[in-house]
């Protein structure tokens, strides 16, 4: 990654940062409690690959960037509140993430189950009331969000992984995590899109797609080879529950071909931008080769 390329996804996360702590209410609005867990989940932690996606997407097809404020909020919202979401009890029980203890061990199962719907809620607020977009633009946003969050997406995703098993074909695994991961990704794309255009150009979709799998092929990896200090996260949950993955049933080296290959092809789908596609290519790279 290059100096500048480095320095605006710095930048973009600085100000994603700034623009959730001024959305979600202060820590001691009542409830507090409930917003304190809320800012405890969303603020000062996590990649922000898919605020990132939204700006860099928005800009590369000349929306400004006062404009993509709003969405990029909502996909880390919603992100927030499905990590909240999948990190107690009755789902994957994790009692980490971010590298300090999941929401529902530092706030309460039922405090935590709270903190994600209302995160869940305000993302749809916050993208319904985004300054500088058409009243048709946010609706449309809305029901782009709607749709990567829910039932036919990271919703439905979950789901699908619960009733997981140790054995998976690969098409199983891409359908899957299709939805549970991939979908957020390729709506942020969109919502980047979208605050520049009506219709998101079809090779952004196939970059997103290709970007959504490869990123949690990646994932699966780091469950078996990371590191839990640089994760963030109980290293080796997946085997443990006895979940296939694309490790376990690719194997390694295959896994991480496979990665590669998606790769190869979200960089091809922003050839169309021309070096207006680089921040997106450099989210790609960064979004496979991690140690987090």
């Amino acid at each position: 990654m290059s100096a500048p390329q480095e320095e605006a996804l710095k930048r973009y996360r600085t100000r994603i940062e700034d623009v959730l702590a001024r959305l979600i209410p202060a820590p001691d609005t009542v409830p507090p409690d409930l917003h304190e867990a809320m800012r405890y989940a969303t603020l000062g932690g996590g990649k922000r690959l898919r605020a990132c996606l939204v700006y860099a997407t928005g800009e590369a097809l000349g929306a400004p960037i006062d404009a993509l404020d709003h969405p990029a909020a909502a996909v880390e919202l919603i992100h927030a509140y499905s990590l909240v979401h999948d990190d107690l009890p009755c789902m994957d029980d994790d009692d980490m993430r971010r590298g300090r203890p999941s929401c529902h061990k530092a706030f309460g199962e039922a405090t935590a189950l709270l903190c994600g719907d209302a995160l869940q809620t305000l993302a749809f607020g916050v993208l319904s009331q985004a300054p500088l977009l058409s009243a048709e633009a946010r609706i449309r946003m809305v029901a782009d969000l709607a749709h990567a969050s829910g039932s036919l997406g990271m919703a439905g995703g979950q789901a699908l992984d619960l009733k997981a098993g140790a054995e998976a074909s690969l098409e199983v695994l891409e359908e899957r995590h299709g939805r549970k991961t991939g979908a957020l990704i390729l709506g942020a794309v969109r919502l980047g899109a979208r605050a520049a255009l009506a219709e998101t150009p079809s090779p952004l979709d196939e970059y997103g797609k290709a970007l959504g799998l490869a990123f949690q092929i990646a994932d699966d990896l780091l469950d078996v080879e990371g590191e839990a200090k640089l994760v963030g996260k109980t290293i080796g949950a997946d085997a443990a529950a006895g979940k296939a993955t694309f490790a376990s049933v690719l194997g390694i080296q295959q896994a991480r071909h496979n990665a590669r290959a998606l790769y190869e092809k979200a960089l091809a789908s922003l050839r169309f931008l021309g070096d207006n596609g680089t921040l997106l290519a450099t989210i790609a790279h960064h979004g496979i080769e991690r140690d987090h």
